[in-house]
């Protein structure tokens, strides 16, 4: 299959042209084997939701990955 550019979503590197993320998803890794805190945060497009999908890829042999996604999540107000 012939890669393309992907404008919508997350990329899959098996389809779609895009940077190498090995050093960024090496950094954020050592933060994690340190127990420290990171956020990514940049303008849409930029790489966000393929980075943290890599990131999970390569954690999951290690550490337990838990996916959530806010905007789907409903909270019900509980009168008490």
């Amino acid at each position: 299959m012939k890669k393309t550019f992907n404008v919508n979503g997350a990329c899959r590197p098996e389809k779609h042209y895009m940077v190498d993320l090995g050093s960024r998803l090496n950094a954020i890794r050592e933060m994690v084997d340190n127990g420290e805190y990171f956020t990514i945060n940049r303008a849409r497009q930029f790489g966000k939701t393929t980075t943290l999908k890599a990131l999970a890829v390569s954690l999951k042999k290690d550490y337990e990955v838990v996916s959530l996604d806010f905007q789907t999540i409903v909270l019900e107000r509980c009168l008490v």
